[in-house]
């Protein structure tokens, strides 16, 4: 496996995946699992974090040194379900700024079409954490990634629940430096470009579109 994808294999991500699959769960549900799983991934995607400061501080009991995260990492949402996965993230990195990217696959001009594009004034060389519940085709992962880097933005971690193996592969084609944090790679993808099995399409369900 590519040393840039990190599936994230744990007893409680894969009981609470069981119900995300689920067709009978119901919107409320999934938005907190989806919260509940974003909060696991952005852990992990933490986890090396360098950018560390020692401080003084007082416990009840005597005075020591505490550690705090120094330039820290914009959690980005490729619109809209990764709207979704942001209360997770951010309650993860209650310091940390937040950007939006709308990007959507047109199948008529068999491209992609950015409708939306919000970033903080000083992303410019800042680590960022780019969420979106399910990478399938990668078109729209790879044309986020694509304008963040255009605006000169430092290391790129993608947290993502679900996966293909042909959107990672895609991804590392254009963008081998990116790291990617999953739950799981899905084995097959439909015609339609759904994940299978997968959970369907995580916007209608996230917020009751369908």
């Amino acid at each position: 496996m590519n040393s840039k994808v990190k599936v994230i294999d744990h007893p409680l991500l894969r009981h609470k995946l069981g119900y995300l699959r689920d067709k009978n769960t119901y919107s409320q549900d999934f938005r907190e699992i989806v919260k509940e799983i974003s909060k696991v991934l952005v852990y992990e995607a933490m986890r090396d974090w360098q950018h560390l400061e020692k401080i003084a501080i007082e416990t009840p009991i005597a005075k020591t040194e505490a550690q705090r995260i120094v330039r820290a990492p914009v959690v980005v949402s490729i619109m809209r379900a990764g709207n979704g996965m942001l209360d997770g993230a951010l309650s993860m990195l209650p310091f940390a700024s937040t950007g939006f990217i709308g990007i959507y696959r047109d199948k008529f001009i068999h491209n992609t079409v950015e409708y939306y594009f919000k970033m903080p004034q000083d992303i410019k060389g800042k680590d960022v954490l780019l969420c979106d519940p399910l990478i399938a085709t990668a078109d729209t992962m790879i044309a986020a990634i694509d304008r963040l880097k255009n605006y000169g933005v430092g290391q790129i971690k993608v947290i993502s629940i679900l996966t293909s193996q042909t959107g990672l592969d895609k991804v590392h084609h254009y963008h081998p430096d990116v790291e990617v944090y999953t739950v799981n790679i899905e084995t097959e993808m439909n015609e339609m470009g759904y994940l299978v099995p997968g959970l369907g399409d995580a916007g209608d369900r996230l917020f009751q579109t369908k």
